[in-house]
């Protein structure tokens, strides 16, 4: 509900207060707006059960791991997030992120290039790879399921044909080695989350103000106050956490402090967020995602945003297949295939991102990666086998899927949809 407020005055609307705006809050959830939710409190409760089961759960070594562990994910989900919005699906990502990290591999270490050259054509190649599909879906009316299917299996091809049908090529560079595997400096951690607090802090009471003194606050300075001091808490406590020492004999080699690919999770969610929530190119894509038709005739070029969340998902893919590399320290004829399309997908609907398109958030996709993460890591560390793993994060997919339609379903009932 949006409560149009100003301070006094004849006929103006009360200022809401912090018990009406949760009871708002409610009334959405009730009425099938539960967004992230279900993820969030799924998320709490396999924290606590995994750091029951195993109390090495919740040490500092295995909360670090937990970010590259992820992080390929993540990024190819944050992509799948804008494929997702209009309804489409992309089933080449995995594979896509492969041979972007091949390419990146062969010119290191094949060719010799630097890592300042051979990124960029990695991350041009994702480009190339996503306008070739978006075009394809748009252009010639091809369904994006059968056009991304057989760019999973042409993609598995090529990676193959790039590889000499089985080699596996190390990477040996320092920078892109780095990326998943090494730490920020102690001191850099602290400047760097200070730093993302005073960011959120600028930016929500901003925009407050701004609403303020139009009359339009939809929500309670209180509200504003604890979502900022929330997230300040849960930075100060992970980096509290990443900061302790985490080597075995610290006199040989130290290791603490915030694992570099979390930054760069963070700027790429802070990116497509904005994208999504601020722009005009935002709107859009949820516009044609609601209502494909009444989005091209209200003048909304509809191709154009078709073609883009394509490239879009293929760019972040390649992102996601550059991190994987570094993981592994190599690539292989099975980079980007096994689970990592599925475990994609999953983390982009288990963080709330609607299969039917018009609903979703790039956080979703943060959320749901991390609870995939969660299940992948508590898991092993109580001795279960990979097919139980499958079936249980099948299991938890399917539950969200069956949330979203549900509350779909309510939202349509209550004429909220």
């Amino acid at each position: 509900m949006t409560t149009v407020i100003s301070s006094s005055g004849p006929g103006r609307v009360a200022a809401p207060t912090v018990a009406s705006h949760l009871h708002d809050y409610w009334g959405r959830i009730r009425g099938g707006d539960i967004g992230s939710l279900p993820a969030v409190l799924g998320l709490i409760v396999l924290c606590l059960i995994f750091g029951v089961a195993r109390p090495t759960f919740f040490s500092a070594v295995n909360f670090a791991n937990l970010f590259s562990q992820g992080a390929a994910v993540i990024f190819i989900a944050m992509g799948l997030v804008f494929v997702l919005l209009l309804g489409e699906i992309d089933l080449s990502a995995g594979f896509a992120s492969g041979v972007c990290g091949a390419i990146m591999a062969i010119l290191l270490t094949n060719q010799g290039w630097q890592w300042y050259s051979a990124i960029p054509v990695a991350l041009a190649t994702g480009l190339a790879i996503g306008f070739t599909l978006g075009f394809l879906v748009s252009k010639l009316g091809i369904p994006s399921f059968v056009v991304t299917l057989a760019g999973f299996l042409a993609f598995q091809g090529i990676l193959l044909v790039l590889l000499s049908g089985g080699k596996n090529i190390s990477v040996r560079d320092t920078f892109v080695l780095s990326l998943a595997n090494d730490n920020m400096p102690v001191w850099l951690s602290w400047v760097l989350a200070g730093a993302a607090i005073l960011g959120y802090a600028t930016a929500q009471f901003l925009h407050y103000w701004g609403r303020a003194v139009r009359d339009l606050i939809t929500e309670p300075l209180g509200i504003v106050v604890a979502r900022v001091v929330g997230l300040a808490v849960l930075l100060v406590a992970a980096v509290a956490v990443l900061t302790q020492e985490r080597s075995i004999n610290p006199l040989n080699i130290s290791v603490k402090g915030v694992p570099i690919v979390a930054p760069i999770i963070a700027v790429a969610l802070i990116v497509w967020t904005f994208v999504l929530g601020r722009t005009t190119y935002g709107r859009h894509v949820y516009a044609v995602g609601g209502n494909k038709e009444a989005a091209r005739r209200a003048g909304i070029p509809v191709d154009r945003i078709r073609i883009s969340v394509f490239v879009i998902g293929s760019f972040m893919a390649s992102i996601g297949g550059i991190v994987a590399a570094s993981r592994a320290n190599s690539v292989d004829p099975n980079s980007g295939g096994s689970n990592v399309l599925l475990y994609a997908v999953g983390a982009a609907v288990i963080g709330g991102t609607s299969l039917f398109g018009g609903k979703g958030r790039v956080l979703d996709a943060v959320i749901g990666g991390a609870v995939i993460a969660v299940i992948d890591n508590g898991m092993g560390l109580m001795g279960f086998s990979a097919g139980q793993k499958y079936i249980f994060t099948g299991l938890i997919l399917l539950l969200a899927a069956s949330v979203d339609a549900l509350s779909r379903r309510r939202a349509a009932a209550t004429g909220n949809r």
